[in-house]
């Protein structure tokens, strides 16, 4: 088996944590396996892998060589799609928000394998700030502004918020006419992961903004922890529209403050730049940004 292969091998077996599954993924015996590392690990001079009775895991320097692997292949890919009617395939590794990737691409996505059945898509969920190339994924699905980075991030939605709360915390704390009537009230906090700091309430007054800190009966880092307190009548708090268009229908939940509102926020996939993107990477930009636009009824942008 040449060098490329074994990559190929390898990055399988991290993928799935299996020798056995990535043998039966490659088509390759799992003898024929086994030996690819073994000669591999032996070549590098270090372990790429912890081996138990149940999962097969990295070594730091597994983790690492998994990354260059992973580059190299996709060099090799890249390099081989760029001919024109390069077809669509292979591993996609995306990393998205579970709330956006819920409501707005897994629904689509019978559609999305339909049109490219060829590609195998491994989306992974997180809400922290997620770099592709150290983390070994294609493409990151973000909401909110994005940091300073060598990244190229496609805009792909602008999501309306509005603040609200439920009628029980109203019924109990009263209904804010404007925004100095906030005085007495409370918020369900989102917390950043990277400094703890609970997000103030923002809002939208004669073309400038406002911040407006309250105190929070409760803070958490996740939107469906956020918006599940919010539900329970713990605060008030500042979400999308299209998180709690539900709620609202049917009364759970009372928009406030609607002359004030909250400035949108962005959504984007952010993804490393390169001159050429992989014709399985570009499909899945494409396909993203067209649900979003679908869902919002807004034109989609192309991709750079």
């Amino acid at each position: 088996m040449d060098r490329l292969e074994a990559m190929r091998v390898f990055t399988r077996i991290v993928e799935r944590r299996s020798f056995t599954l990535a043998a039966q993924d490659t088509g390759a015996p799992r003898s024929t396996v086994t030996t690819v590392i073994r000669e591999m690990e032996a070549r590098l001079g270090v372990r790429l892998l912890q081996r138990t009775t149940r999962t097969v895991t990295p070594t730091l320097d597994g983790e690492a060589y998994y990354r260059r692997c992973l580059a190299i292949l996709d060099d090799v890919e890249d390099a081989e799609g760029a001919f024109k009617g390069a077809r669509p395939k292979g591993l996609l590794r995306v990393d998205v928000q579970g709330t956006l990737a819920r409501h707005f691409l897994m629904p689509g996505l019978p559609d999305f394998f339909a049109q490219h059945p060829d590609i195998e898509l491994s989306m992974s969920e997180s809400d922290r700030w997620v770099d592709p190339v150290q983390e070994g994924v294609d493409c990151v699905l973000r909401y909110g502004q994005l940091p300073d980075s060598d990244l190229v991030a496609r805009r792909v939605a602008m999501l309306e918020r509005l603040t609200c709360a439920s009628r029980e915390y109203l019924a109990r704390f009263g209904t804010p006419a404007s925004l100095d009537d906030l005085a007495g009230h409370r918020i369900v906090g989102i917390r950043r992961l990277t400094t703890s700091h609970v997000t103030p309430l923002e809002f939208g007054v004669d073309g400038n903004f406002r911040v407006v800190e309250l105190p929070a009966t409760l803070s958490v880092t996740g939107p469906e922890s956020y918006l599940k307190g919010l539900q329970l009548g713990l605060g008030l708090a500042q979400v999308p529209r299209f998180h709690v268009e539900e709620d609202l229908a049917a009364g759970r939940l009372v928009e406030i403050l609607r002359d004030t509102p909250p400035p949108s926020m962005p959504v984007s996939l952010v993804y490393p730049r390169s001159r050429q993107l992989s014709p399985r990477v570009r499909a899945f930009l494409d396909w993203a940004a067209q649900a979003f636009a679908a869902r919002l009824r807004t034109p989609a942008a192309d991709v750079p």
